[in-house]
């Protein structure tokens, strides 16, 4: 959904959609499950800068909500998470901070996004708000014995039969010191 300042120049636009899973492309780890539902609304902010400078930004405003599938950062098994949040977003021109001077921003500059060619897609928004609202580290649960570096194998649902012996010639000398200070 494209929403310009044209558009909201007449009036807010106030929106309420449900995208299906595969109409915003995340990373090919995630997995979007049911639709990303998503509602709120858009409105055209002017900022006097000068008798002849006014800067429109878009306002907005709005939630989402939807499921979503992420592997295992040990085991690589599908961790599903429900996700439901509420932005406030302000989105300016882009190119039209470029002449001012370099300055500390504040908190509420670090809401700010940037637009381009008269507007922007509401499925970008959505896309940013989701991998935001992700765990940085997902885990199937915090026993997770993972992968086995040798063969690969799940150590969740099956024993691992990998020889425990280490495998790199290189070890051997610490294995060896290893051993005979335990029969010291």
């Amino acid at each position: 959904m494209q929403i310009t300042v044209l558009d909201l120049e007449r009036e807010p636009l106030d929106y309420d959609v449900s995208l299906s899973p595969g109409e915003i492309e995340f990373t090919s780890e995630i997995t979007q499950i049911d639709p990303l539902a998503s509602h709120g609304r858009a409105d055209l902010l002017e900022e006097h800068r000068g008798p002849h400078q006014i800067v429109q930004d878009i306002r907005l405003r709005g939630s989402y909500s939807g499921r979503f599938s992420v592997p295992c950062a040990r085991c690589i098994d599908p961790v599903e998470h429900t996700l439901a949040g509420e932005y406030d977003l302000i989105f300016r021109p882009i190119g039209v901070d470029a002449e001012v001077t370099e300055h500390s921003i504040g908190a509420s500059e670090t809401e700010i996004g940037y637009y381009e060619n008269g507007g922007l897609a509401l499925e970008d928004v959505l896309r940013e708000q989701v991998l935001l609202s992700l765990p940085a580290r997902t885990l199937c649960g915090d026993d997770c014995k993972g992968l086995c570096p040798r063969c690969g194998g799940n150590q969740n649902t099956e024993p691992c039969t990998c020889d425990e012996t280490p495998a790199d010639p290189r070890w051997s000398a610490l294995s060896a010191l290893g051993s005979r200070l335990k029969t010291d």
